[in-house]
């Protein structure tokens, strides 16, 4: 078993920054890539941005320029860092993590971004 603890989610007017934070623990040394989801109201879970232990990375389009993902192997932690937001940023971002990419076997409870124009 994995568990995902998150942290950095907030309220942010546009234009804005913030930082998400992951740390994982557990069985970890089944999990290939790791990452983030979000989910706005009435939408899909969507993914956001994917990291694999080998540096690879995934962005939706929509984030591509202003979103960064990176990873602490050590820490077993994934940070995405959110520049120039806008409201429709808003959801709860979720963090995940997969033996696979972009298929998520692990789940961490969930963050609010709330980004005001």
């Amino acid at each position: 078993q994995v568990r995902l603890v998150e942290s950095g989610g907030g309220s942010v007017q546009a234009g804005g920054s913030l930082r998400l934070s992951c740390a994982a623990s557990g069985f970890i040394v089944s999990i290939n890539a790791m990452g983030w989801y979000r989910q706005a109201p009435g939408k899909q879970r969507e993914l956001v941005a994917e990291i694999t232990s080998g540096g690879n990375t995934n962005y939706a389009d929509s984030v591509k320029g202003r979103f960064t993902i990176s990873r602490d192997n050590a820490k077993i932690t994934v940070y995405l860092q959110m520049n120039s937001l806008k409201p429709e940023d808003t959801a709860v971002y979720y963090c995940a993590a997969g033996r696979s990419e972009r298929t998520p076997n692990y789940w961490g409870q969930g963050t609010q971004v709330t980004v005001s124009s």
